[in-house]
C-alpha cells in the first residue's frame, strides 16, 4: 500500500481509497473475464448444433421401404393392351375428342376440390416455414414510457408542492435455441415431408378428377345414344301399331293383334323418361365437377355425339411403376417419412436443451439521459440449458406414440400398394371382358335386326302372327340398348385403367396450379 502511495504521489489516498479502487478494478477485471467466458461459450454450442451438421441427430434416418413387387401382370394382356412404358400424363388425348380436351381443361381451371387440395398445399408449406424459424433467433423490442404526478397531500407534510415523476425504459431481449440434438432438424424434415405428401394428394386430385370428368362425359353419350336406340324403337313400332290397325280395319288381324302393339309402344316409352332422367343428372354431375353450375352444359352437350373410342394401343406398364406413378402411394410413403422424423423430436426430448439468452435495457428518469450509455445502460448474456429430469414417463411414452404410429403407416403404405395392384388387375380384367361383351353383342345386334326385318315380312304376307313380331322387335331394342351400354363401359373401364395406373398428372402440375 505504502509503495503505491509513494508512486501515485498523492498526499490523501488512505488505504481505504486503494483498496476501494483496487475493488473497482478487480470487478471490472473480472466482468470483461466472464464476458469472454460467455463468448467462448456460445460459440462452442454455435459449432456444435445440428443445424451445422456437426452435432448428433437423434431418431431414426428414414428409409423407403422395398416391397417385393411381381414382374407381370396376373391378367394376361390382350390385343388394346400391351405392357410398355406408359404414356400417362394426357391418357386422354387418346381418344381425339376435342369436346372431352375442352372439359378436361375447364375442370383443371375451376374444380374446387383441386382448389381446397392446392389451399392444403399452401398450409403445409407455411407449417415448414414455422418448423424453418426455429432455426433463428427470436428477437423481441421493448419500451415504457410513463410519467407519475403524485398531489401533495400524499407527500410527507415539508412537501408543500405536487411531484411530477418520470421514467423511460427501452431494450430488447432475444433467445436462440441450440439445436444440439437435431429437434429442429427432424421438424424441418418431417414438415418436408408433409409439403410433399400435400403435394401428391393434389396430384392424386387430379388423377381422380379428370378421370371423373371422362367417366361422366362417357356416361353422356352412351345415354344418349340409348335414348336414340329407344326413340328409334318407338318410331318402328308406331309403324307397327298402325300396320296391325290397318289389317284390323281390312279383317285381316284380330284385334289382339292391336292391343298387343298398343301394349309394346306403351312399354318402349315408358323407359324413356328414366332415360332422359339419368341424362340430365349426368350432365348436373359433369358441370359441378367444373365448378361450374348444374344446368351450364346443357346446351353445350345437349348436341349427340358418339361415344368416345380409341384405336391406339393402351400401353399399361410394370406393377413396379406404380410406386412412382400413383399419387396415393406417394403419398402415403411421404406420410410415413414426416411420422419417421417424429420420432427424433421426442427422442430430443430425452435431453437437455440449450439456449442463447440476452437482454439489454436503457432506463433513465429523464428523457436527455437514456441515449446516455454509461449512465442508463443494463444488459445480459449468457447460455442456459433445461433439463426434463423427472416427467413421470411422458417422454418415454411419448415416443412410443410417434414409434407405434410409425408402424401404422408403414402398413398403411403397404396396404396402398396392394390395394393399388388390385385396382389395375380389376381394372384390366374389366375392360378385357367387356371388350369380349360388346363383340357378342354387336353380333347380337346385327341378327336381331335381321329378324326382325324377317318377322315383319313374313306378317305382312300372313305366315306368322304379331306376337312374334312384338317379340322381336322388343328383342332388338333390348339388344340394342344393351349395346350402347355396353360400348360405353367399355370406354369406362379403359378409363378406369388409366386411373388404376395413376395418369393424369405431371411433375409440373402444382406449378400450373400456382401460375393460374
Amino acid at each position: 500500500m505504502y509503495s503505491i502511495k509513494r508512486y501515485l504521489g498523492f498526499k490523501y489516498f488512505d488505504n481505504a481509497r486503494i483498496k476501494n479502487i483496487s475493488e473497482c478494478f478487480m470487478k471490472r477485471l473480472n466482468s470483461h473475464c466472464l464476458l469472454k467466458l460467455n463468448l467462448l461459450l456460445v460459440l462452442t454450442l454455435i459449432l456444435l448444433q445440428g443445424c451445422f451438421g456437426i452435432g448428433p441427430k437423434l431418431g431414426p434416418d428414414y428409409l423407403q421401404p422395398k416391397l417385393e413387387m411381381q414382374d407381370a401382370w396376373h391378367q394376361a394382356l390382350t390385343d388394346g393392351l400391351v405392357a410398355g412404358e406408359a404414356n400417362l400424363q394426357t391418357w386422354w388425348m387418346v381418344f381425339n375428342d376435342p369436346v372431352l380436351n375442352r372439359l378436361i381443361e375447364r375442370a383443371d381451371q375451376g374444380n374446387l376440390q383441386l382448389k381446397e387440395s392446392f389451399a392444403r398445399i399452401k398450409e403445409a408449406r407455411a407449417i415448414r416455414g414455422i418448423e424453418a424459424g426455429e432455426r433463428f433467433p427470436d428477437l423481441n423490442s421493448t419500451g415504457d414510457a410513463r410519467r407519475r404526478r403524485s398531489p401533495h397531500t400524499f407527500l410527507p407534510p415539508t412537501t408543500q408542492k405536487s411531484r411530477t415523476d418520470e421514467f423511460f425504459k427501452f431494450g430488447g431481449e432475444g433467445s436462440w435455441e441450440i439445436d444440439f440434438w437435431g429437434r429442429i432438424d427432424r421438424s424441418i424434415e418431417s414438415a418436408d415431408a408433409s409439403l410433399s405428401a400435400s403435394v401428391e394428394d393434389y396430384r392424386d386430385v387430379l388423377v381422380v378428377l379428370y378421370a371423373d370428368v371422362s367417366t361422366n362425359y362417357v356416361e353422356v353419350r352412351a345415354l344418349q345414344d340409348r335414348i336414340k336406340y329407344v326413340r328409334g324403337n318407338i318410331e318402328t313400332q308406331r309403324k307397327s301399331l298402325q300396320l296391325t290397325k290397318d289389317r284390323f280395319n281390312a279383317g285381316l288381324a284380330p284385334m289382339l293383334d292391336v292391343q298387343q302393339a298398343e301394349l309394346n309402344l306403351a312399354m318402349t316409352e315408358s323407359l324413356l323418361p328414366s332415360l332422359q332422367l339419368q341424362l340430365v343428372q349426368t350432365i348436373n354431375s359433369l358441370g359441378v365437377l367444373l365448378g361450374e353450375h348444374p344446368g351450364t352444359l346443357h346446351e353445350e352437350l345437349g348436341i349427340q355425339a358418339s361415344i368416345p373410342k380409341t384405336s391406339e394401343h393402351i400401353t399399361v406398364g410394370l406393377p413396379v411403376e406404380l410406386l412412382r406413378q400413383r399419387p396415393d402411394i406417394r403419398q402415403a410413403e411421404r406420410e410415413l417419412a414426416a411420422q419417421t422424423a417424429l420420432i427424433g423430436v421426442a427422442k430430443a426430448d430425452l435431453y437437455p436443451s440449450f439456449s442463447l439468452f440476452g437482454t439489454f435495457e436503457v432506463a433513465a428518469n429523464d428523457f436527455s439521459d437514456v441515449f446516455s450509455y454509461s449512465k442508463s445502460r443494463m444488459h445480459s448474456f449468457g447460455p442456459s440449458f433445461t433439463w426434463n429430469i423427472f416427467d413421470g414417463g411422458r417422454v418415454r411414452n411419448q415416443i412410443r406414440v410417434e414409434n407405434a404410429r410409425t408402424e401404422q403407416l408403414l402398413v398403411r403404405y403397404e396396404q396402398t400398394v396392394l390395394n393399388a395392384l388390385e385396382d389395375v388387375e380389376n381394372a384390366m380384367v374389366s375392360y378385357i371382358q367387356e371388350g369380349v361383351r360388346l363383340e357378342a353383342l354387336e353380333r347380337s345386334v346385327m341378327a336381331a335386326r335381321k329378324s326382325t326385318e324377317l318377322v315383319n315380312t313374313l306378317y305382312m304376307n300372313g305366315l306368322t302372327d304379331f306376337q312374334n313380331v312384338q317379340e322381336m322387335e322388343r328383342f332388338q331394342f333390348e339388344q340394342e340398348d344393351k349395346f350402347a351400354e355396353s360400348e360405353g363401359q367399355v370406354i369406362q373401364n379403359l378409363i378406369s385403367v388409366y386411373r388404376s395406373l395413376g395418369g393424369g398428372w405431371t411433375p409440373e402440375s402444382v406449378q400450373h396450379a400456382q401460375a393460374k
